[in-house]
């Protein structure tokens, strides 16, 4: 036993050693695979983002190649000339084509009262009957008076033939010297007496019968007639009502308006003012009659503007056998004027507002030209263009706020302004 111990504890202690030195082999080796496996974990992230930075870098690159080549496509609409006729819609309001305030020329108290208002009437129809008694009593007295110059004028014919029979036989005998001068000289005078009072006589006659004359007209206008078709629009009096003729204060009965034309008086601004004269369509339309027109011509025309609104004083007339229109009616009135100057029109969307003026993009060949335009008049969509454009010019459709002069743009199919 005591040789065998010290070889065995040898032995023992080499297979211990063996054991220890397995396990750091198995670290070390394990330690040099994690750092492997770490370097090629950072190897692969750096040369993923080297790779992603240099994607992002071409992206930008063509972003950037792309923006620098880029041409716009934008919408565009043809130029077209306005119309040879102007049309211009204008406020009216529609009066009646004649209209008659009448009133009383015959004093008195109203009789008979045969229309009220919205009666239609004829020309010469009874309106009213005045009774005036005392009126009948100063015809009959003035043709009392009329019957008694009459007879004063034949008494004074007599007379007068009485003293050219007289001077006639006695001028031959003055003559002879057998009838004293004075005699003669008292003949010849009462003959030109009773020719001076016939002559009186006459006149009296004459004076009596324009009176008598007044007063048969004043007969007369105790009638009241219409003085042409119309409607009775106003009326003052009623029967028993008192009236006096007066030609300042006489008492105002009724109201006559002639209704089967209808007058509307429009004022035309000056651009339209010139190329208007009569004879030229006009269509009025009323709000409350939406689905009829009524066509009418325009008759008379002021030859002057007025000055402080620089307006035409214009009327047009509208025939109206039924009666559609009455006076007072708020309307529009449609004038068909033939222009006098050319101009254009252009979409409001087209229009470019800036520290400019009022611009618009025109398209030619592909570059953008900015032109500065004159507008006559602004329709809503559209407006009237009378300078810096011309026929076939294609002008673009909402232009962007960077668009600039010289830009490239590519215009898609244009279409025309309507």
């Amino acid at each position: 036993m005591n040789f065998n111990g010290p070889i065995n504890a040898e032995r023992v202690t080499e297979t211990d050693r063996d054991q220890d030195v397995a396990p750091r082999r198995s670290a070390r080796r394990g330690g040099r695979l994690a750092g492997f496996g770490l370097i090629l974990v950072a190897g692969t992230a750096l040369a993923t983002g080297a790779w992603s930075h240099y994607a992002e870098h071409r992206e930008v690159l063509a972003t950037a190649e792309q923006a620098r080549d880029f041409v716009p496509q934008v919408r565009v609409a043809t130029v077209e000339p306005s119309d040879d006729i102007d049309v211009v819609k204008l406020p009216a309001t529609t009066s009646a084509f004649a209209s008659a305030n009448i009133f009383a020329r015959a004093s008195g108290y109203i009789a008979t009262r045969a229309v009220d208002i919205g009666d239609h009437v004829k020309a010469g129809q009874l309106l009213a009957e005045i009774v005036a008694p005392e009126l009948d009593h100063q015809i009959a007295q003035a043709e009392a008076t009329l019957a008694q110059l009459n007879w004063s004028f034949q008494q004074a014919q007599a007379n007068r033939t009485l003293a050219q029979v007289t001077w006639d036989r006695d001028r031959p005998l003055v003559d002879k010297g057998w009838v004293t001068a004075q005699q003669g000289t008292i003949d010849e005078q009462t003959l030109k007496a009773q020719e001076a009072a016939v002559s009186v006589a006459q006149a009296n006659i004459r004076a009596e019968e324009a009176q008598l004359q007044v007063l048969r007209q004043q007969k007369l206008y105790q009638r009241v007639v219409a003085p042409f078709d119309g409607v009775i629009t106003q009326r003052n009096i009623d029967v028993g009502s008192l009236v006096q003729a007066d030609a300042t204060s006489g008492t105002f009965m009724f109201t006559l308006q002639q209704g089967n034309v209808i007058r509307t008086q429009v004022f035309v601004p000056q651009d339209a003012a010139f190329g208007l004269k009569p004879g030229i369509a006009a269509v009025v339309r009323v709000p409350e009659i939406p689905n009829r027109t009524f066509p009418g011509t325009v008759t008379r025309i002021a030859d002057a503007l007025q000055p402080g609104s620089r307006t035409l004083l214009t009327e047009v007339d509208i025939p109206n056998p039924d009666a559609a229109l009455t006076s007072g009616i708020y309307c529009t009135v449609e004038l068909h004027i033939p222009r006098q100057t050319p101009s254009f029109r252009v979409s409001a969307d087209a229009v470019i507002f800036n520290g400019d003026g009022m611009q618009v993009a025109v398209v030619d060949h592909g570059v953008v030209h900015l032109r500065k335009i004159g507008v006559l008049r602004d329709l809503g969509r559209e407006l009237e263009v009378d300078s810096g454009i011309k026929r076939g010019d294609q002008v673009i459709l909402n232009p962007t706020v960077d668009l600039a002069d010289g830009a490239k743009v590519r215009a898609r199919p244009p279409t025309a302004v309507s």
